[in-house]
């Protein structure tokens, strides 16, 4: 009898050690996994943005930290031209999301696209607004001549070169191959001498108008998000005026990124291809079926 009760005990002291080995190598093992995530190597990557994206992108960017606290995500925000330069100029960049293909197919010519990076993620569309009530005389495009003032972007910003595209097709400018080769002088003294504020990118743009200090402007319709009390959209511009409106982006051959950097913005470049990515985009009136 006392053997027996002697090999129970023995069992169950070997049940609860072997229970308690578990424990403490499943233990073991979650410890290890949150050290991991906090000994990830933090790191900083540089993403060039078109202005009109700087809303959508801040809200990708904080999304995307949740799940990579380690990776930084620093932000320059500017007309796709504008960013151009600065690229090809040496500043440090690892992803380039432009507003226009013009200004990608130059990066690439330039041989600073990574090669099979670039990818079309939006499509949005160029709108004629003015401050909500204003009792505008401006209808559309077609009109311009009739506003006493007018917030233009220049003609190397994606949104000033497709409005001048948009007054080509019109007829109310001619003369000129590249439409965005138009400056804002010719353009006011082809709409018969309206007042024309030149401004450098689209947010310029859009806070001129939304400040009153220009009766109308032509922006881009996922601008409008959040001025939707304050802003009437005069006019949406067709796709037969101004092309399609596409935003591409591309990985950037930055010479000074390390490992641990390239691999974040690899890794940041796949998350604004994805479908979380679109959903957001949605929410900020751009149009996600697009080819990429």
């Amino acid at each position: 009898m006392k053997k027996k009760v002697c090999s129970v005990l023995l069992v169950l002291c070997m049940a609860a050690g072997i229970t308690g080995c578990a424990s403490k190598s499943d233990s073991g093992k979650t410890e290890a996994k949150a050290d991991t995530k906090k000994e990830a190597e933090e790191t900083e990557i540089q993403v060039f943005i078109a202005a009109s994206l700087n809303t959508v992108m801040q809200e990708l960017a904080e999304a995307y930290h949740k799940e990579h606290p380690e990776v930084k995500i620093t932000f320059n925000a500017d007309s796709s031209g504008t960013l151009l330069t600065q690229i090809e100029e040496g500043y440090e960049c690892d992803i380039f999301f432009s507003a226009a293909q013009k200004q990608m197919d130059q990066l690439e010519t330039d041989g600073l696209v990574k090669a099979g990076t670039r990818a079309n993620v939006v499509n949005n569309q160029v709108v004629l607004i003015s401050l909500k009530d204003s009792d505008t005389k401006v209808a559309g495009l077609e009109d311009l001549q009739d506003a006493s003032s007018i917030a233009l972007a220049g003609g190397s910003v994606p949104v000033g070169k497709y409005t001048r595209e948009a007054l080509v097709k019109l007829g109310l400018l001619s003369g000129k191959e590249d439409a965005s080769e138009y400056t804002s002088a010719e353009v006011s003294d082809a709409l018969g001498g309206v007042e024309i504020s030149e401004q450098d990118n689209v947010n310029k743009v859009l806070i001129a108008v939304a400040e009153g200090a220009c009766e109308v402007g032509t922006t881009y319709y996922s601008d409008t998000y959040g001025y939707e009390d304050k802003l009437d959209i005069l006019q949406t511009v067709s796709y037969d005026l101004t092309g399609n409106v596409i935003y591409p982006v591309c990985l950037v051959d930055n010479k000074e990124a390390d490992g641990t950097q390239m691999k974040a913005a690899e890794d940041f470049y796949e998350f604004i291809l994805s479908d979380d990515a679109k959903a957001v985009f949605d929410n900020y009136y751009f149009d996600t079926d697009v080819e990429r």
